[in-house]
Formats: structure tokens, C-alpha cells, sequence
């Protein structure tokens, strides 16, 4: 419950050394951008591989079987947020994060070098299982690690700001991915895309995490040895015992963060398209754009934070996704002019700001340094697996049912829910109120 992060003795002790904490921000976030990209790599580029690893047969039970894997991916999160936040709390931030790149870059170049079906039969869609379960504990594990060490090595006064970086990579990830499908497209025809194109994107997967790996085996720990010695660091009962209320709380901000994120981006190109009637094309060159702004503005409100509290931050997150989530989908149902829908697509998503740009550093600003990255990493994995991860299969099973306005309902009232669990930060920003 701690108000103030004390970060204890690490090398970046002079806040007038500027250079050195932006080097670390950019080697601690890199491997979020590695890390989603291979995660998006995999969604975006079924299409073309779930033929090679599965019995011949129906493609859409093909496709099936492959979102499957991918479901299989977010299961392993809570998994990945245990056991990295257990590692970097016990043995160190930098032991961790350079044990989830590697583990990132060992699942892709397993799936780029795989043989299909027809090659090693059954072996083939059991290895692409195990190679993905490597990159959901990965993914896992990154995000509390990575937020830890950014709000560990941030200047007072900035923590906000440098926080943001976060999801300016992770969002950057999803881009990245989304480019590589459409230089692929443009450069090669759908059946060598089919044939062999689609280990591409994997092999530059592994490389990118060559590169983060680079980058982060020059960072300093930021962890002293009596943190790391305390007798709860990286303890999962002394995280439950003595820091429940912040463990719970960080759910539910997650739970109403990640359901907005996953909606207004994920499965916002498909309501375009299935509920809005948009070409394909177009919605996606909308969503692109879109999310291009979306990152850019991550440190803006990141900044904001810094002088309104985030307190005051994640208020105006839960209020806006409360009040506002069910007129913008409500609206972009008949929306006609691309420019109506993408200004609604970005209102959606300034709002969702309010949350992602500190998303870390308010977690991480909740917990003691013995438990902060196993109490910032769990709570999020948990949360982000049941309420992100279901986003778009609750979407279209209620749209099946006839029913999609209640996923209107739904997402709103989980904004109401971050809204109510802000009351309980101290005004401040910082901590649980007394």
C-alpha cells in the first residue's frame, strides 16, 4: 500500500542524467513492441497458415482450430503474470525481462521453421501449441515486468509521461503487424502468401527480439538486495495478504481498461464491417490511421497525468466510457461518412487514453517494490485474459443472438466499474485512499 514508489538503489541515481532513463524506457519497452507484434502476427496471418498445420478439410474449421491455439495464448497470461512477476520480484527486473524476450523469440522461430501437417502429422498443431503457450506466458509476464521497471526509472514529477511509452510500443506492435500484412499482400499473391510467405512475419519476429534483447542486456537493474530479499518478494500470499485491496482494485480497473482497449481496436474493424456495413478495405485503412493517433497521443495524456493526478485520469476514463460508449457504438451502427465513424473511432479511444497512457505507472505506484512487479503483472493478466481476451467472442455471440446492444450495455457498465474503483485512489494519485 505504498504511497510514493521507492525505488530503491539502482545505478540511475542522478535525475539530471536524462539520457541514460530514456535509453531505458526505450530498451525496457521494446519488448512490448516485440512481443505484441508476434502476438498480432499470429491473429492476422491465420488466413493463410491454419491450412498447414491442420487436417485437410472445412477452412473454417481450420480457422477454428487455430483461433483455438490463439485463445490458448491469453489463457496463459495469468500463468506468465505469476511466474515473471515471482522472477523479477525475487531475482531482479532485468533477469526477467531478458528471460520474456528470449522466450518470445524461441515461440516465433519455432513457428517460422515448422513443418505442417503433411510433413509430421499430429506433431505439427501440437508443437504450434506449445510454441504459442511459450509466447502467452511471455506476454504474460512482459507487462507487469516492463511496468515496474519504467516507473522504477522515471524522474519524479514525469512517471506519467515516461509510462506512456508502454502502450506507444504495444499499440506500435499492432501496427507493425498490420503493415507487414499489407506490404506482404502487395508483394506476393495469395498462394505464395499460403505456400511459405507467412513464416515471414514470424522470422522477423524472432529477429526484432534479437534487437530487444540488445538493447536490454545494457539496462541496470533497478531492484536493491533488500528488496529482493524481503520475505514477500515475489510471494504470492504476501501479495494477497497484505496488499488484497490494491490486488483487487487493480482488477477492476483492468477489467473496464482492457474490455474498452480490446473493443475500440481489436474488434472495432470488424464492427465496421459486420454492424456498419463498411468495405473491409476501408475499415481497415480507417482503423490504421486511427490507432497511428492513438499512439501518438499515449504520452500526451501520460503528461496530463502528471499534473491532474491519476486519480483525476482514470475518473475521467470510467465517466467517459460509462456515459459515452453506448451513444459511439449506437452512432457508428448507421454511420455513412468514413469521416463521421473514424471521428467517433477516435473519441472512443481518447477516452480509452485516460487509462492506457497510465496504465502501468498507476499499478505500479499501488504496490511496495518486494510485490510490485507480481501484483501489477497478475492482476493484469487475469483481468486482461477474462475481459479483454472475451471481448470480441462476447460481441459476436450477443450479435448473433439479436442481441448486440447489451455488448453496448456491457462495456459501458465495466467503465462504470473503473470509475467507482478510482473514488478509492488517494487524491493524490498515488496509492489506495486511507
Amino acid at each position: 500500500m505504498a504511497d510514493n514508489i521507492k525505488n530503491g538503489s539502482n545505478a540511475l541515481t542522478s535525475a539530471s542524467d536524462s539520457k541514460k532513463r530514456i535509453w531505458a524506457i526505450v530498451g525496457a519497452s521494446s519488448g512490448n513492441l516485440v512481443e505484441w507484434f508476434d502476438f498480432y502476427v499470429y491473429s492476422f496471418f491465420s488466413l493463410y497458415f491454419a491450412h498447414i498445420f491442420f487436417p485437410q478439410g472445412d477452412s473454417t474449421t481450420q480457422l477454428l482450430q487455430t483461433a483455438g491455439v490463439f485463445a490458448v495464448g491469453f489463457l496463459m497470461r495469468p500463468i506468465g503474470g505469476w511466474m515473471f512477476g515471482y522472477i523479477a520480484d525475487k531475482h531482479g527486473r532485468m533477469k526477467s525481462m531478458l528471460i520474456s524476450v528470449c522466450m518470445m523469440c524461441f515461440g516465433s522461430l519455432v513457428i517460422a521453421c515448422l513443418p505442417g501437417f503433411d510433413s509430421i502429422g499430429i506433431a505439427a498443431p501440437i508443437i504450434l501449441l506449445l510454441a504459442r503457450m511459450f509466447q502467452g506466458l511471455s506476454v504474460g509476464g512482459e507487462y507487469g515486468t516492463s511496468a515496474t521497471y519504467m516507473s522504477e526509472v522515471a524522474l519524479e514529477g514525469r512517471k506519467g509521461f515516461y509510462a506512456s511509452f508502454q502502450y506507444v510500443t504495444l499499440i506500435g506492435g499492432q501496427l507493425l503487424a498490420v503493415l507487414t500484412v499489407v506490404v506482404l499482400q502487395q508483394l506476393m499473391t495469395d498462394a505464395e502468401l499460403k505456400s511459405w510467405g507467412w513464416r515471414i512475419p514470424f522470422a522477423l519476429g524472432a529477429v526484432l527480439a534479437v534487437v530487444a534483447l540488445w538493447l536490454r542486456r545494457s539496462l541496470n537493474e533497478t531492484s536493491d538486495k533488500n528488496t529482493r530479499e524481503h520475505r514477500d518478494a515475489g510471494s504470492l500470499m504476501g501479495l494477497l495478504k497484505n496488499h488484497r485491496r490494491a490486488f483487487l482494485m487493480v482488477l477492476g480497473f483492468t477489467a473496464g481498461g482492457s474490455l474498452s482497449f480490446y473493443t475500440f481496436t481489436t474488434y472495432m474493424q470488424k464492427y465496421l464491417v459486420n454492424t456498419s456495413g463498411m468495405d473491409a478495405k476501408t475499415a481497415s485503412a480507417l482503423m490504421t490511421g486511427a490507432l497511428f493517433v492513438f499512439m501518438l497521443i499515449q504520452p500526451v495524456i501520460g503528461a496530463l497525468s502528471d499534473k491532474i493526478g491519476r486519480r483525476s485520469s482514470m475518473m475521467i476514463f470510467g465517466a467517459g466510457a460509462a456515459i459515452c460508449t453506448v451513444p459511439i457504438l449506437t452512432a457508428l451502427q448507421n454511420v455513412e461518412s468514413e469521416w463521421a465513424a473514424i471521428s467517433l473511432v477516435m473519441l472512443a479511444l481518447l477516452i480509452t487514453s485516460f487509462y492506457t497512457s497510465i496504465s502501468g505507472i498507476l499499478k505500479a505506484e499501488m504496490f511496495p517494490p518486494e510485490v510490485r512487479a507480481l501484483g501489477v503483472g497478475l492482476s493484469y493478466a487475469i483481468a486482461n485474459a477474462i475481459f479483454g481476451g472475451s471481448a470480441e467472442f462476447v460481441a459476436l455471440t450477443l450479435k448473433h443472438q439479436g442481441i448486440e446492444t447489451s455488448f453496448f450495455w456491457y462495456v459501458s457498465a465495466m467503465g462504470a466499474l473503473a470509475f467507482l474503483v478510482s473514488l478509492m485512489l488517494h487524491r493524490r494519485g498515488k496509492g489506495i485512499s486511507l
